[in-house]
């Protein structure tokens, strides 16, 4: 079938294209009303449906003749482990994890926080969390116990899983130092916490509350996977919103099932039986989507990586794993590419390796530059493909829909619609804009089958966030054009949300906390361009009258505080004091404007700006940070 009559159908009969889709999948019993309106301007798919995601991703891999195709490879250059899994010893190890995770209270809808490095025991308590309808939320390594704080009482967990170390190149992170300090801060407090010991730390743990994986895991009996509703939350994940507060992305397990169904088909092109590599962590949505569910309930052979593009042990680290595992396709964002290239621009390393296996690169996660986007072809001869999508929508909204025909990308576009995505743009007062008129994008609803409906605990901020801003469509928050032939141009965030080598981050929660130094009278910070990280965050301070610390001081306090209190991924680490700010004449911060200046973009100063000269100031300081770039 080709893209163009797919696409078509999806819009123009939604439920009927997606129940046939739904029929691709094993069913405990097969949805019979397929869309419903909710009055809120939500919607629900496949409301009557029942299955279990766990089921789908190993029992009927299983039923279906794959119980010996291996499912997970575990790759871990910085531990210098490998492990493989066939679908059987998955879902019996899967079933026994079930079993404890019962055992220790855990009942269906409880939720169940994971903090845990890229080891083989993170998929396993997702899909034993999936396996007796508990709601995993994953929060990522290398969040600071802050974070990590804030999302234990937002999901309330009955149960915490960590591991007692992550390794990051040939250094040895701590975790369980980590989630102590978290519980410390946390109001709310799980029953227990399971410990998984690795060799290269061991935790401490504390008696009554602490339990280690290996030891309880011992007695435990596997346990079958329960009968859920279509509606029944699978996972919450957490994404930075504009006011610092975390907001819990829900995801259903029925239509995350058949869009990621859909998605492994007609999107990658993947087979059953062929393998795939997810480049990501499971802190990400990427890592629930394209590294645990979506490969396994298409039956494709599922990559886990616990490395980096570099130094583990070069930058053909990730060739090598290509050429072992005969990788099919691969996903990742585009600053792994840009490491790469930084660090073997000739693609040296490369000729080195069989790549003859894989078909495809697909990037997304952050834009795509040219200049990355064209040495990648260059170096690997094969085609890559940008595509763009969120961690609400669990699945590629643009895309290439390689199994669907779909045509070749354009430079710049992250390529057309996906079936279900009826993609628009709209002026600030909600008008329809014409091909090459940037705008806000959004979709119209309703949204297709996977994407989030609700956050967790608080409807209300999701229809604030999403659905009210323009009326009948999802607002998506960030802007860009579509061409005259449907290609979609995204040109960036449209709130204080920025991209940090793949990671949503608010500049809105670095505010605030540079904001409560003493010294700071007022602050903005912004996200300026980078060249491995895409983008990262830079603070400019107004400082009290009268205050004596210098600037060197001063930065180091902030950077110490973001790192402390976000995590070291924020890469906060440019700080600048200036006399003060631009602002409007109502006294609104023009941070589009510092942006532009501070990658030297042209700009034209806007109307309502109180003071000109104070661009001026700006553009010497900002000068001055180029200089030292």
């Amino acid at each position: 079938m080709s893209y163009q009559h797919s696409y078509d159908r999806s819009i123009a009969a939604p439920a009927d294209f997606w129940a046939e889709h739904a029929h691709d999948l094993a069913w405990f019993r097969k949805p019979t009303e397929i869309l419903r309106d909710n009055p809120d301007g939500t919607h629900q798919w496949f409301a009557d449906g029942r299955l279990n995601s766990c089921f789908l991703a190993l029992d009927h891999q299983i039923d279906e003749g794959r119980g010996e195709q291996t499912a997970l490879i575990y790759d871990s250059p910085v531990t210098n482990s490998q492990q493989t899994f066939t679908f059987r010893q998955m879902r019996d190890e899967v079933a026994r994890l079930a079993g404890l995770l019962r055992d220790l209270g855990v009942q269906q809808g409880d939720g169940v926080v994971i903090y845990m490095p890229m080891v083989p025991q993170a998929a396993m308590a997702m899909l034993a969390c999936a396996r007796i309808g508990a709601v995993h939320s994953v929060v990522f390594g290398g969040f600071a116990p802050h974070e990590l704080a804030l999302r234990i009482d937002d999901a309330r967990p009955t149960l915490l899983l960590t591991a007692s170390c992550g390794v990051e190149f040939d250094r040895v992170i701590e975790y369980k130092p980590l989630v102590d300090s978290a519980l410390e801060q946390s109001s709310h407090q799980p029953r227990k916490v399971l410990v998984l010991q690795r060799p290269q730390a061991r935790a401490t743990l504390k008696d009554g509350r602490d339990l280690d994986w290996h030891a309880a895991l011992a007695n435990a009996r596997p346990v079958p996977p329960v009968e859920l509703g279509a509606a029944d939350p699978l996972y919450i994940m957490y994404t930075s919103g504009t006011t610092g507060k975390p907001k819990g992305i829900v995801r259903e397990n029925g239509g995350n099932a058949v869009a990621l169904r859909f998605a492994m088909k007609n999107i990658y092109g993947m087979q059953p039986g062929e393998v795939w590599w997810g480049i990501s962590d499971v802190g990400w949505v990427v890592g629930h989507s394209l590294i645990v569910y979506g490969p396994l309930m298409n039956g494709c052979t599922t990559v886990f990586y616990e490395g980096k593009p570099i130094r583990t042990p070069d930058a053909g680290a990730y060739w090598r794993v290509v050429e072992q595992y005969r990788v099919n396709g691969l996903f990742c964002a585009p600053t792994a590419m840009r490491a790469i290239r930084k660090e073997d621009p000739e693609g040296l390393l490369l000729r080195g390796y069989d790549l003859s296996s894989l078909r495809e690169f697909f990037l997304a996660g952050e834009r795509l530059d040219s200049s990355t986007h064209q040495w990648l072809e260059s170096i690997s001869g094969k085609t890559v493909h940008d595509h763009w999508w969120q961690t609400e929508t669990g699945w590629p909204v643009t895309a290439p829909c390689l199994g669907l025909d779909g045509s070749g990308g354009r430079a710049g576009s992250s390529n057309r619609a996906v079936p279900g995505y009826h993609v628009r743009v709209l002026d600030e007062d909600g008008q329809l804009l014409g091909a090459n008129q940037q705008g806000a994008i959004v979709i119209t609803l309703p949204l297709p089958p996977g994407c989030s409906q609700t956050l967790w605990g608080d409807h209300s901020r999701y229809l604030d966030s999403y659905l009210n801003t323009f009326p009948g469509y999802y607002h998506t928050g960030d802007g860009g054009y579509l061409d005259e032939d449907g290609f979609v141009y995204i040109m960036g965030r449209t709130d204080d949300v920025i991209n940090v080598s793949g990671h949503r981050l608010s500049t809105g929660e670095m505010e605030d906390l540079v904001a409560r130094h003493p010294a700071v009278a007022e602050c903005a910070v912004v996200g300026v361009r980078d060249e491995i990280k895409g983008q990262v965050p830079l603070a400019l301070l107004v400082l009290k009258d009268g205050v004596g610390v210098g600037e060197a001081q001063l930065q180091s306090e902030l950077v110490a505080t973001v790192r402390e209190q976000i995590g070291a991924l924020a890469c906060f680490n440019q700080v600048r004091v200036v006399k003060r700010l631009p602002k409007t004449r109502s006294g609104k911060i023009l941070r589009a404007v510092l942006r532009k200046i501070a990658d030297q973009q042209a700009y034209t100063p806007p109307s309502t700006l109180d003071d000109p000269a104070v661009l001026v100031e700006i553009e010497e300081v900002l000068a001055g940070l180029a200089r030292a770039g």
